[in-house]
């Protein structure tokens, strides 16, 4: 196992965070094969390790990748099945931008043999971590949360029209956790703050493969709108919007520690 292409964390709980868009890092051999606008990596989940540090320091486990979603794409089906059929979303190892600018220069896409290449040395170490930690967490504590946590662009034509509410969460339709934890999330609110359970993003493959409630594993994601938190024209991180976020997942956090200890 490559474990030198994430980070983990362990912890004290059985919630294990997944953010399996936060890595900005490409290696030396595919940068060269980038265009200089996709080396701004602008599609990133920015800064989702810092605004949920408060969720590793009261001991949930955390596992991040270190290579970027343009390298390869955990949250999607190593066979690149779409998620989403008859949607537009990006693949396993995507050529284009979320604006359509391409990834790679002319001719220097990925053949078959360099995508399972990635595969076996980025997408198989990931998950398989994932799931000996669920099946270790499952098996002291009876029942783990996955959280899947992402963020995205506040607005983003090619997937979504007008401006996406602030918080995102989904259960793919109810299916990756148990209806206990959907009400709690759906009760859940911050004030000032738009969200939406099951709206345009009903949870990725993540959610999708490795939630099994009648198991006792639940899979929630939360994909966050990055006006929230952040400057969005510089993609830096706003201090101030992000505490008042952060406190709020700290809040929905509690809810998360209650169903789990129960």
């Amino acid at each position: 196992m490559n474990e030198l292409s994430y980070t983990f964390c362990t912890g004290e709980k059985p919630i294990l965070i997944s953010m399996p868009h936060n890595g900005i890092s490409i290696p030396g051999y595919i940068k060269n094969s980038f265009t200089s606008s996709a080396l701004k990596l602008v599609d990133t989940d920015w800064f989702m390790d810092k605004l949920y540090q408060f969720a590793v320091e009261q001991g949930c486990y955390l596992i991040s990748p270190k290579f970027s979603r343009y390298v390869i794409d955990l949250n999607r089906p190593k066979n690149n099945k779409n998620l989403y059929p008859g949607q537009d979303t990006t693949s396993l190892c995507p050529i284009n931008q979320f604006d359509h600018q391409p990834i790679y220069k002319p001719g220097k896409e990925p053949s078959p043999i360099e995508i399972q290449r990635r595969v076996d040395l980025y997408w198989e170490p990931y998950h398989s971590k994932l799931q000996l930690t669920l099946n270790q967490l499952k098996e002291k504590f009876g029942t783990v949360l996955l959280f899947e946590a992402h963020s995205i662009k506040s607005q983003v034509p090619r997937f979504f029209e007008g401006q996406l509410p602030d918080f995102n969460f989904g259960d793919f339709n109810h299916e990756s956790c148990a209806k206990e934890l959907s009400d709690s999330v759906d009760n859940w609110s911050l004030t000032g703050y738009s969200k939406v359970l099951n709206g345009r993003f009903k949870g990725g493959y993540i959610t999708r493969e490795y939630g099994n409630p009648e198991q006792g594993v639940h899979a929630l994601q939360l994909e966050l709108s990055q006006a929230t938190y952040l400057n969005e024209s510089t993609l830096e991180y706003d201090t101030q919007k992000a505490f008042k976020v952060s406190r709020g997942l700290e809040h929905m956090f509690e809810l998360f520690y209650a169903f789990v200890n129960k």
